[in-house]
């Protein structure tokens, strides 16, 4: 399985929709942006059939440090989830 980053999504959309690999980059950045900025205002971004974008807080918790298993406390924090979609979910079922 391999690992396709930011320059491979570029230039695979520029293939399907007939623009630059710098525009559709430009692309790819504002979106990453957009989807940032609406999470980070507690908002969802949600892609009908493929998936949505959201956030979720963790609460405080007792932990260990690896090596040493000292108890530390690991802070409370908001973190990102992306829940597939039902087309999405099928694609990669079929």
């Amino acid at each position: 399985m391999a690992t396709v980053g930011k320059l491979d999504l570029a230039r695979a959309i520029s293939q399907k929709i007939g623009v630059t690999q710098k525009q559709a980059s430009e692309f790819i950045n504002s979106f990453v942006e957009i989807v940032e900025e609406k999470l980070s205002e507690g908002d969802k971004v949600q892609l009908v059939g493929f998936g949505t974008f959201s956030t979720r807080k963790r609460e405080s918790r007792e932990g260990r440090r690896p090596g040493t298993t000292e108890k530390i406390i690991i802070p409370a924090s908001i973190v990102p989830v992306f829940r597939a979609g039902k087309g999405l979910k099928e694609k990669l079922n079929s």
